[in-house]
């Protein structure tokens, strides 16, 4: 009895694998909002050439820091971070990352074309985080210079 028992339990996992498995036209559609993975490429290395660099994308900001000033603990406050593609190539954002759960970044998720402006807007919440606050978010793009920092300061105060 245990035997058939056992034998019934494998047969039922592997059915289970089995069907769970299955490679539909579905599971494999790819969504049309991806981007082609060869606009991502970026030559950049110890041995570019400048000429190579001229041809990328870049990423000019405005300012790449600002100073909320004083704020009270609990209290958002958000800034836009005002950048231009002046390079040759589109300009793509793969991602943006504050240092800390409490600095959200807002980016574009579409190419920037060349001669194009847009914004990161990056919110801070200053939720138990009372005294002096200095934090970063990280962009990863593939311009010429590659990652780019944007910097916040504040000032939180107990309410």
């Amino acid at each position: 009895y245990l035997m058939t028992f056992r034998n019934a339990t494998i047969v039922l996992f592997m059915a289970i694998l089995w069907t769970g498995c299955t490679n539909t036209p579905e599971a494999n559609k790819v969504e049309s909002t991806k981007l082609d993975a060869s606009l991502i490429n970026n030559p950049r290395s110890a041995t570019a050439t400048d000429e190579v660099l001229a041809q990328l994308a870049t990423m000019d900001f405005e300012d790449t820091a600002h100073d909320f000033g004083r704020m009270y603990d609990g209290e958002t406050a958000s800034y836009d971070f005002k950048f231009t593609n002046n390079g040759k190539a589109p300009l793509l954002i793969s991602n943006a990352a504050g240092t800390c759960g409490c600095t959200v970044p807002n980016y574009p998720h579409e190419p920037i074309a060349p001669g194009a402006s847009a914004v990161i807007a990056v919110k801070f919440n200053s939720a138990s985080k009372v005294g002096l606050q200095n934090k970063s978010v990280n962009i990863f793009t593939n311009s010429a210079k590659g990652t780019h920092t944007l910097h916040i300061n504040a000032e939180v105060v107990e309410k």
